[in-house]
């Protein structure tokens, strides 16, 4: 059993996750620094890093439950999402629920997946395994391993920004068209 946190961590990280958010939220999350984040949830440095080693992790944290949320659904919910459907029709399933949460934590996003790391997240690896269990029941595909970051990288939150507002891309033409690409390869 994991060790109880102490009261006054928890009100600390609160504050932190709290004010993070509303950081992400108001301003470019990729220029939010450790130093604001401290200072705007009333802690101090040593407080915020003895937990979070950097911007990224905090974006990480915000993030946890909603992606915790998902991956149970990807386990154990209702086809399309869950299993028991197709594999093109649970892949199209998942881009819509990726959509749904990016469009949903999109500051947050982007504060946790500023390019490269995103892969060392380990929500990536979830997904990465996920869709490439897609693609491999399949069987449309001899090598797998080569599809599956291409079918993760549409989902990645600097380019679900650039549709939206570069493009003027909706939340349905962005999620039709990862399901065509679904239908399409699988």
């Amino acid at each position: 059993m994991p060790p109880t946190e102490r009261a006054d961590a928890a009100r600390n990280r609160a504050r932190v996750l709290a004010a993070a958010t509303e950081l992400f939220r108001t301003r470019d999350p990729r220029a939010v620094t450790m130093d604001e984040i401290a200072r705007t949830a009333g802690v101090g440095r040593a407080t915020l890093y003895r937990r979070y080693p950097d911007v990224s992790s905090v974006a990480e944290a915000i993030l946890d439950a909603h992606e915790r949320d998902l991956q149970e659904q990807l386990l154990r919910g209702q086809p399309p999402l869950g299993p028991g459907a197709p594999p093109a029709d649970r892949l199209a399933a998942f881009y819509a629920a990726m959509v749904a949460l990016l469009e949903a934590q999109l500051p947050v996003l982007l504060g946790a997946d500023a390019g490269a790391a995103r892969m060392s997240h380990g929500a990536y690896g979830f997904w990465r395994a996920h869709v490439k269990a897609l693609v491999v029941a399949s069987g449309r595909t001899s090598d797998p391993e080569a599809l599956v970051d291409a079918l993760l990288a549409p989902l990645a939150a600097e380019v679900y920004q650039y549709q939206r507002d570069r493009v003027g891309l909706s939340v349905e033409r962005i999620t039709s068209g990862l399901a065509e690409l679904a239908h399409r390869l699988l």
